[in-house]
């Protein structure tokens, strides 16, 4: 592969990660919204919402970081930040399914 064929690939991948991060900061606003609403009408406390928070602050970061190796100019920078986004981005994704599980166990058993 040449070098301008590799460099639209990784931008490519890149502008996944910064897409699917900043949707994904969306998406935990609206859960820790909808977790607040099932909260008060059960009226069960739970840690989930504090957990989403971080789970959006680490999706934040990663599209971030995801945007800064995008307006990169230098290649060798852009694979770090690349590889840093998208390590952040899987473990907020693993973050995300723990709290997906401890949601409904703890719905499920109030």
């Amino acid at each position: 592969m040449r070098p301008r064929e590799a460099r639209v690939l990784e931008s490519d991948i890149c502008i996944h990660i910064f897409t699917v991060s900043a949707a994904m900061v969306g998406v935990c606003l609206t859960v820790i919204g909808l977790l607040r609403v099932v909260i008060s009408i059960r009226r069960v406390d739970t840690a989930a919402d504090n957990i989403i928070a971080s789970d959006a602050i680490l999706f934040l970061i990663s599209c971030m970081s995801s945007y800064l190796a995008l307006r990169t100019r230098s290649v060798r920078r852009m694979h770090r930040v690349e590889r840093f986004a998208d390590f952040v981005f899987v473990v907020a994704m693993c973050l995300m399914v723990f709290t997906c599980v401890f949601i409904t166990l703890s719905i499920a058993v109030a």
